[in-house]
């Protein structure tokens, strides 16, 4: 006994009314329209660095990735200034703040508390090796950065 061979069900093409050809109501166009392609995501551009850091009890910050990044060893004299919410670091000769002796950064009291840092708050650290300058981000200037600046691309609305 043989089995009959059955041809497949395809379901006919129903036009829609923006598929038919203008001036001929009963011509469908067979013309396909393209898949949208989506957006390449922009490729880095700059050498920078970055980690991740919790400040200490101390005010301390460490990071041996970075620290090695930059070039900087115990011992070296920083100054450390913040602008719009952010620690910029940068070695000085003359620097009132150095890198301690097990390599860390220490954030003077005055800073911490200009930008709300609390022992154990993470902190994003920006080093570019060719400026020799390291950024630090506290939470409250993520929160800025991010509320500012970052949307659902889907539908339009802030994250």
């Amino acid at each position: 006994m043989s089995a009959a061979i059955i041809s497949p069900v395809v379901p006919p093409l129903l036009p829609r009314d923006s598929d038919r050809v203008a001036g001929a109501p009963d011509v469908v166009s067979m013309v396909r329209r393209s898949l949208p392609l989506p957006s390449l995501i922009t490729r880095r551009t700059t050498a920078i660095i970055y980690g991740l850091s919790a400040v200490d009890d101390r005010g301390r910050l460490a990071d041996r990735t970075i620290m090695q990044a930059l070039g900087w060893a115990a011992g070296l004299r920083l100054d450390i200034s913040e602008t719009n919410g952010r620690l910029v670091i940068r070695p000085r000769e003359h620097g009132a703040f150095h890198v301690t002796g097990q390599g860390h950064l220490r954030i003077p009291a005055a800073l911490r508390h200009r930008c709300g840092l609390e022992p154990g708050d993470r902190v994003l650290l920006a080093a570019d090796p060719h400026q020799r300058q390291l950024v630090a981000y506290p939470p409250a200037a993520l929160d800025a950065l991010i509320a500012g600046q970052v949307t659902d691309s889907i539908d339009g609305e802030a994250v």
